[in-house]
């Protein structure tokens, strides 16, 4: 499909290009895949402080977040050392398959340990979905439409946030929330059946190299003890669980600048690659935005709002990542670039903002004080969505060559990365800043504070990366 000819009026950013007849069925699919992924987020985040009303595991609340995302990192690493033989539509009906298998699990948990076991095999499944349908850009769309392609991701995500917390709201009650659950399933089963009848196979040129397993076990296990990190209660244990955890960074970045059996492409590992400074840009933006996994529960508890409300509430940041996705997505070269210096600082400074806002008890229902609080939630989405498909534009032409799938599945990685050192980070803050001890209103303020202004500090930090990248390339006339 990438072969198509298209004109410099249809190669125009729109959204609309992507439905067209050529593309219609793999833009569903793609699209689909995204959606499966982000429906679920935000009906987990919608319905996690019922769910520890019901079985219990206060203490594990940013596990449920850190175990998915930690899986994600196998199943998008499986996507571009997958054996030869093994094509990428065939990738697509495991990763369904698996995710339907661990929404299963989540839907019968009895325990909050079974909750995260099937987060995990959840993770494993979106891992798949989502490094997939980066893969699938170059297979599916000719290049003008990269760009593009990238923004349908956060069109789905903005689907998402109306889909999330409406389906997560009306099964909060109770021990409703495993039917919330047990209704990805068959649509699981659906995206299984359809990939090999509508996704190309996904063939293509690339470097076969060994599965990076050193790498991947060290990263993995650095997520895991950051995890524990957050849920320990004694400061040394926690010192030293997070100290090993940068050491296992340490050692991972060490190996893969010698391994043969690499997990990020080529020359990546050195800052003095643009590539290089484009992922930790991802990585850092990433890490900030997932300090939202609080939100749904100091909205409840601070603020009094109800589930559903709180679900609507979060997801207003996906709302932004794709209004912002919209909005910027035409732009070019250097234009492109200043968007994402301009989008890391509005995140950096609605996080930020967030202390002085949310992390504020407001037992009256003050809606000036809520509304502000929801305004810069909605900002912190936009801030990310402004730069991003243009981050993901970056990594498709400086992927080196023969090393495409590589490059793609490594988004995916980053996401995954970010999102599990930035729930593990903000575990880590909250419990040690008096979320558990003294607990109750006092200590969810204080942990709330402390949690937005140190997680706003990656963001920041990202500026200054964003300052050094090349100019986006312009896609060739066809």
């Amino acid at each position: 499909m990438s072969e198509s000819v298209i004109t410099p009026k249809e190669a125009a950013p729109r959204l609309s290009s992507l439905f067209s007849r050529a593309y219609l069925f793999g833009t569903l699919m793609l699209g689909g895949g995204i959606m499966l992924h982000a429906v679920e987020t935000y009906i987990t985040a919608t319905l996690m402080p019922s769910i520890v009303r019901d079985i219990g595991g206060l203490s594990l609340f940013a596990w449920a977040t850190t175990i998915y995302v930690a899986a994600s990192v196998l199943g998008s690493t499986f996507v571009a050392v997958r054996p030869e033989g093994v094509t990428l539509n065939r990738c697509y009906v495991f990763g369904a398959v698996l995710f339907g298998i661990g929404s299963l699990v989540c839907a019968i948990a009895p325990t909050m340990e079974t909750v995260l076991i099937g987060r995990a095999i959840q993770g494993l499944g979106a891992g798949f979905l989502v490094a997939l349908g980066y893969a699938f850009i170059r297979f599916v769309y000719p290049q003008p439409l990269w760009s593009t392609a990238s923004t349908l991701y956060a069109a789905a995500w903005g689907i998402a946030t109306f889909l999330g917390p409406t389906i997560g709201g009306i099964f909060a009650a109770g021990s409703d929330w495993r039917e919330a659950f047990a209704l990805l399933i068959p649509l699981s089963i659906l995206m299984a059946v359809s990939a090999p009848k509508l996704l190309p196979s996904g063939e293509g040129e690339r470097v076969t190299t060994k599965t990076p397993f050193v790498q991947i076990v060290l990263l993995v296990a650095a997520v895991v003890m950051l995890s524990f990190a957050s849920s320990v209660t004694a400061p040394a244990l926690r010192a030293a669980l997070a100290a090993a955890a940068v050491i296992g960074v340490v050692v991972t970045i060490a190996i893969e600048r010698r391994a043969e059996a690499r997990l990020l492409p080529a020359g990546t590992i050195s800052l003095a690659s643009p590539l290089a400074r484009v992922y930790l840009i991802m990585l850092m933006l990433l890490v900030t935005v997932c300090s939202d996994v609080y939100i749904p529960y100091f909205l409840q508890v601070l603020h009094g709002v109800t589930p559903l409300v709180s679900g609507y509430l979060v997801a207003l940041l996906a709302l932004g990542w794709t209004a912002a996705a919209f909005s910027t997505a035409g732009l070019k070269g250097r234009r492109a670039n200043r968007v994402i210096i301009a989008g890391a600082a509005l995140e950096a400074l609605a996080t930020a903002l967030l202390v002085f806002t949310l992390a504020r008890h407001n037992p009256a229902g003050d809606l000036m004080l809520l509304t502000l609080a929801t305004v810069f939630i909605f900002l912190m989405g936009f801030g990310i969505g402004m730069g991003w498909a243009h981050l993901v534009t970056h990594v498709l032409h400086l992927a080196p060559s023969g090393e495409t799938d590589k490059a793609s599945a490594a988004i995916t990685t980053m996401q995954a990365l970010g999102a599990a050192f930035g729930a593990a980070l903000a575990g880590i803050i909250v419990n040690s800043t008096g979320l558990l001890q003294p607990g109750g209103t006092e200590g969810a303020v204080t942990a709330a504070r402390w949690l937005y202004a140190v997680l706003a500090l990656p963001a920041a930090l990202a500026i200054l990366l964003a300052v050094t990248l090349p100019p986006e390339k312009a896609a060739p006339a066809d």
